[in-house]
């Protein structure tokens, strides 16, 4: 019998359900649950889905890890993520303008809080997931400038953080905060956060503190980003990839 298999009926039996009630839940029928627990059969990878959804366990555990033993379980976190709608019941993206980010660390859970906040629709963002807009201050991520919005499509989980790749922070150390982000949740608890302008040196916000994450699909700004004749073109993300090892390694020494 298979780790899913097992997982499965230990899963449903943590719940408290019999065999019928997972059934019910994925839309089979109950014979189908019994032979998913008893090796008969494995899970076609939309059930796996559900399943994973359902138990609130992230595929890679459900399928690599014996979650009967407490010490390999890593579940996501449970977490329900409130949005607004317009009069045709599409999600609207929400507009977190620099005077509003400081309440926004405790109203981002509020749908009332969120119903006073500007909203509005891009036609061309996909449909499939949840959009935010955060309007940026400061100048520690030039060429974009104070004042652009950011549209963000919400992660679900630091593991779908792309290192390099630029996103949206709400932490309760920092605040609302645009950088670029490193993830190192499993070596030490924390993610990397480095800016485009070089003037700024990178820090860390521990994963704990992190309440939401929203990676940067699109931005709206009313001034083009410029690299002026004379200044130093942007850097690739293969050469602030070598930064942060550099200062990864000099934390190293410091501490031996």
């Amino acid at each position: 019998m298979s780790l899913i298999n097992n997982n499965i009926k230990y899963l449903r039996k943590e719940k408290g359900w019999t065999q019928q009630d997972l059934a019910d839940e994925l839309g089979v029928k109950r014979p189908q649950i019994g032979s998913y627990e008893e090796g008969r059969a494995d899970p076609r990878i939309q059930t796996l889905i559900k399943l994973s959804d359902l138990f609130n366990v992230s595929m890679d555990d459900l399928l690599g890890k014996d979650l009967s033993s407490p010490m390999t379980v890593s579940r996501k976190p449970t977490k329900v993520l409130a949005i607004t709608v317009d009069s045709q019941e599409r999600e609207n993206i929400e507009l977190v303008p620099q005077k509003a980010s400081a309440g926004y660390t405790n109203g981002y859970a509020d749908p009332e809080y969120l119903q006073e906040l500007p909203r509005f629709q891009l036609p061309n963002l996909p449909r499939n997931s949840t959009y935010r807009a955060f309007e940026i201050s400061g100048d520690s991520m030039l060429p974009l400038e104070p004042g652009t919005i950011i549209i963000g499509e919400y992660v679900e989980s630091p593991e779908a953080i792309r290192n390099g790749k630029t996103y949206i922070i709400v932490s309760e150390q920092e605040g609302v905060v645009y950088k670029r982000v490193f993830n190192y949740a499993e070596e030490k608890g924390v993610l990397f956060m480095v800016s485009d302008n070089t003037v700024y040196s990178p820090y860390e916000i521990p994963l704990e503190s992190v309440m939401e994450i929203w990676e940067a699909k699109a931005f709206i700004s009313t001034q083009f980003p410029d690299v002026k004749n004379g200044d130093k073109p942007p850097m690739s993300l293969r050469e602030l990839t070598d930064i942060v090892l550099e200062i990864k390694e000099e934390v190293t020494k410091l501490k031996k």
